[in-house]
């Protein structure tokens, strides 16, 4: 688990003060309005579903309506930013604790995973002001041709040295795989490499396309270990930039293609297709087109895979990450997923859930970059530091309570017979990491004695 959370420095005077406090303190929290502030309070912990966290406030006055020991805490440093909290919840919350204007004592990651643990479901982003919630938001940025350019360009081109601090050596920025749980982030990142080509039963020679290819790191394992040839498409340009700088000076050009342009664009004719964290920077109402885009490009016994964060009901990415750190993101529901495969025949084999993984993942992630805290501080501000730390601790959170799920979807065409009959392809021991991984063949080609 991450490092305890006692160390946020406030964006306001002093810390809050002890129950009691000195005459004008308490005059403060006996008058008429700090009595409506607490009532208040105390009435979103209850909608919030009672969670175990106390809150205390800037007069030293403390709510709690949890019968169970708290968590943790959380100081609000001043009035204006309470009715900031009250009116825009979501937002505020994470703008605040950025600014430094809300303070959470306690170990980040436990007192936000209560928080999402007891929210009754179907509780909507903001649970006193919806009106004004509506009013003041926006929907999400639409994942249009130039609308998507601008949303990858807010979160991806941060800069390379930024990500380096804390990903894996190469650069993985999605839900690695934990085949045993006391892997590195290095080791499970290479395992999950391996657990999509499986899936995707990769064999020499075949030509794969990459939707969303982050730095590169799947399409450049593709070409070396199980001998694939790879066209990946980002939009990203420090990242293209990136892997394509790598790929020559591995000796890779020759093998793998980084294009920087739009998914949309895609053409060509593939063995397989794939897409590993990039539906969720799709929008909903693009899911027929990329459909379209697999359909067009993948063979007629061609495999597919679609790796995405994901929710067991539909609702939206939390308003502050969509606003201030993932523009233009949403996380769908499997059924809002099939809205690729159905219009186009495609057969769905294989579903698989990540989740824990996914919170391992951002646990060791969130550990180093704590441990670079220092370095990002220099390369942005306070207010950077916070603000990530708040998203990854959050990340966490949610995947441990549920909140959000990992999905792989594979699936092909929906009369293509020579599909795996099991998953043993998925399952065998690793070879080793230099040359194409032979398994594979007997995945891709045999049926017939019912090994897959």
């Amino acid at each position: 688990m991450p490092p305890k959370q006692t160390d946020m420095p406030l964006g306001f005077a002093g810390a809050a003060h002890e129950r009691g406090g000195t005459r004008s303190d308490r005059a403060a929290t006996s008058s008429p309005s700090a009595r409506v502030e607490r009532a208040i309070l105390a009435r979103l912990l209850r909608l919030l579903g009672s969670p175990a966290v106390r809150v205390r406030l800037w007069d030293g006055a403390e709510i709690s309506v949890s019968a169970a020991e708290p968590v943790g805490s959380i100081t609000i440093g001043c009035r204006a930013s309470l009715y900031r909290l009250l009116a825009m919840q979501d937002v505020a919350f994470g703008d605040e604790y950025s600014a430094g204007g809300l303070r959470i004592d306690g170990n980040l990651v436990e007192v936000l995973s209560e928080l999402y643990t007891n929210r009754p479901m179907g509780l909507s982003d903001s649970v006193l002001f919806a009106g004004t919630y509506r009013l003041m938001t926006r929907r999400p940025r639409l994942n249009t041709l130039s609308g998507s350019k601008a949303n990858i360009h807010h979160h991806y081109d941060l800069g390379n040295e930024f990500y380096r601090l804390w990903l894996d050596r190469e650069m993985q920025y999605t839900c690695a795989y934990y085949p045993q749980p006391d892997l590195t982030i290095e080791q499970a990142q290479q395992a999950k490499l391996d657990h999509v080509c499986r899936k995707l039963c990769l064999k020499p020679g075949d030509r794969v396309v990459e939707a969303g290819c982050g730095w590169g790191s799947l399409a450049r394992h593709m070409a070396v270990h199980y001998g694939a040839r790879v066209r990946a498409y980002n939009i990203s340009h420090e990242q293209v930039r990136f892997a394509s700088e790598r790929a020559a000076r591995e000796g890779l050009s020759d093998r793998v293609e980084y294009i920087e342009d739009d998914y949309r664009n895609i053409d060509g004719d593939y063995d397989a297709f794939v897409s590993v964290g990039m539906l969720e920077h799709v929008g909903r109402q693009n899911y027929r087109a990329l459909g379209g885009v697999v359909d067009r490009c993948l063979r007629s016994d061609g495999r597919a895979l679609i790796h995405s964060i994901g929710r067991n009901q539909p609702r939206p990415m939390s308003a502050w990450i969509e606003k201030r750190i993932f523009p233009g993101a949403y996380p769908p529901t499997l059924r809002e997923m099939m809205e690729i495969t159905e219009p186009y025949d495609f057969s769905v084999l294989d579903v698989e859930n990540l989740r824990l993984h996914y919170a391992r993942t951002l646990e060791q992630w969130l550990a180093r970059y704590e441990r670079s805290a220092e370095q990002v501080r220099a390369m942005f501000d306070d207010n950077f530091v916070r603000a990530w730390r708040l998203y990854l601790a959050g990340s966490v959170a949610a995947f441990l309570a549920g909140s959000l799920q990992l999905f792989q979807v594979v699936f092909a065409r929906g009369r293509d017979n020579s599909v795996p009959w099991t998953r043993t392809h998925l399952y065998r021991d690793a070879l080793p990491a230099e040359g194409p991984r032979a398994d594979v063949d007997d995945a891709r080609r045999g049926t017939e004695n019912g090994s897959g």
